[in-house]
């Protein structure tokens, strides 16, 4: 009988080298889990941009408006005996060799660890185009910064997340802004038509503009043209239509991707390689909660995920990774967070008037609550999540009660 090739999890050593490509959220919080769970072997970080790893979402707030200089994780990788190796392009990976390809020659590793991210999408033929922006680095929102200091009229394509709260950035900074979107209403991609559109109000309550059913013909230099040749100016332009998982560089790797080019692991965050794992936004895991594959683009699963990988690395045997999903967005003055997966519910409940300041939204599937979404109630963001983990099932009516704790509506 043919014998498996052993797995770095059988013969770990301290002269065991781990490499991880991507110094954001999950590949720093990769390499401290190795060390806070005991990892004695060799750590090497490697990150693209040239500048200390750092926090994204405070990039679409403090940083974009001048309240903060940058977003820097507070971690001693000195300390820790972490090696970083900064402004380094891996262009690619041969995995029978164990070894990584690099601008700046190989690297090889015992075990790599893939936490590379998502890149934006870019708009057709914008890019070149001057004062086309897009927000995801922190050099773009260093650029963004003066466009927003000399309050430039922007116009935001693309009315998700993103869009939203740069959008509120801009009205804050005092800019002229218009927000076109191609579907008919914002977070069309994110959230059911009837719990997204009490969110289209917000921006005109803001003072921004939102055109729906608009579709970009081209962008040219201070200008924005829809399809129905109507046109804007623009001083800037900011795109924000979306992301897609980084993984370019894995062609011809053997790593399986996905529909979505992700990186495919199986429950325990492990490619279809040997002694490759990966982590965050460019990878998708199966969920035994809901029953299908899932792409998490936030930041929750960067955090969360390095934490099985390197109890996987260090030899134990982790419980599936299977987390409940979980953001928040700030935006027109309204704080916004999600728990769950609402794809697979067959019931939606409100709990408190949408046109006001403060409801949720929950969605039940088969009585169990399978997600919550929250604008302004905490508390039942909180106690929502514990009960998604619980597979609580809940009283409707009680659910419908907005004074009733969402606990209290447990059956």
């Amino acid at each position: 009988m043919r014998r498996r090739r052993p797995s770095y999890s059988d013969r770990v050593s301290e002269q065991q080298r781990v490499v991880v490509v991507g110094a954001g959220m999950a590949g720093v919080q990769t390499a401290v889990a190795l060390r806070e769970q005991g990892f004695a072997g060799a750590v090497t970080l490697i990150g693209a941009e040239p500048h200390q790893p750092y926090d994204r979402p405070p990039l679409s707030k403090a940083v974009l408006l001048g309240k903060a200089e940058g977003s820097a994780f507070d971690v001693d990788f000195e300390a820790l005996g972490i090696e970083v190796s900064l402004g380094r392009t891996v262009t690619g990976v041969r995995p029978a060799d164990h070894e990584l390809d690099t601008a700046a020659g190989p690297v090889p590793y015992d075990v790599l660890v893939i936490a590379t991210g998502a890149e934006p999408i870019q708009l057709p033929h914008a890019a070149a185009v001057p004062g086309v922006h897009l927000l995801r680095t922190l050099d773009d929102a260093e650029r963004l910064r003066p466009v927003l200091a000399e309050q430039h009229d922007i116009v935001v394509v693309g009315a998700g997340w993103i869009g939203a709260e740069f959008a509120t950035a801009a009205r804050e900074a005092g800019c002229a802004v218009t927000v076109v979107e191609a579907a008919d209403r914002p977070l069309a991609g994110a959230l059911p038509a009837e719990v997204a559109a009490p969110m289209a109000d917000w921006y005109a309550a803001s003072g921004a503009v939102l055109r729906t059913h608009a579709r970009v013909e081209r962008v040219e230099e201070g200008a924005v043209i829809l399809d129905d040749g109507t046109r804007l100016p623009a001083g800037a332009v900011v795109v924000g239509i979306g992301a897609r998982p980084a993984t370019d560089w894995l062609a011809d790797s053997g790593i399986a991707l996905g529909t979505h080019r992700e990186i495919v692991t199986d429950d325990h965050l492990r490619t279809s390689e040997p002694d490759v794992y990966a982590v965050g936004d460019c990878a998708s895991f199966p969920s035994g909660r809901y029953g299908e594959r899932l792409l998490v683009h936030h930041w929750d699963n960067a955090l969360q995920g390095p934490r099985t990988v390197a109890a996987n690395i260090i030899g134990e045997t982790p419980a599936a990774y299977d987390p409940v999903p979980y953001f928040w967005s700030e935006q027109f003055g309204r704080f916004v967070q999600y728990a769950g997966h609402h794809a697979t519910a067959d019931e939606l409940i409100w709990r408190g008037d949408p046109t006001g300041l403060a409801w949720t939204v929950c969605w039940l599937r088969e009585g169990t609550l399978a997600a919550v979404l929250t604008v302004g109630r905490p508390r039942d963001l909180a106690q929502g999540r514990k009960l998604i983990e619980q597979a609580a099932r809940l009283d409707r009516s009680l659910t419908a009660d907005p004074s009733v704790p969402l606990k209290k509506a447990v059956l």
